[in-house]
């Protein structure tokens, strides 16, 4: 189980997006936070980064792990949200 923390970016992402995406994103977060190993087939690790990518519809969480804190990066469309990292 993990604690869930946002950065200002993924928190303004989800004040923005609309209530139906971002009530879906807020929902699969906390189920990988709370059961890491039910979402495994939508988790991916980045290549050469620190950071993993958890798939929600056209959207993409980008995170890390340390220890038991989530720390949420950055949430965006699947072609824009690689884009920085």
């Amino acid at each position: 189980m993990f604690e869930i923390r946002y950065s200002a970016q993924a928190r303004q992402f989800l004040r923005k997006a609309n209530k139906a995406d971002a009530d879906r994103i807020r929902a699969k977060i906390e189920q990988y936070a709370e059961a890491p190993d039910s979402l495994k087939n939508q988790i991916k690790r980045l290549q050469g980064l620190p950071y993993y990518r958890l798939r929600v519809g056209d959207y993409r969480v980008i995170f890390n792990e340390t220890g038991a804190i989530m720390k949420i990066e950055k949430i965006g469309k699947r072609g824009d949200v690689y884009r920085g990292v």
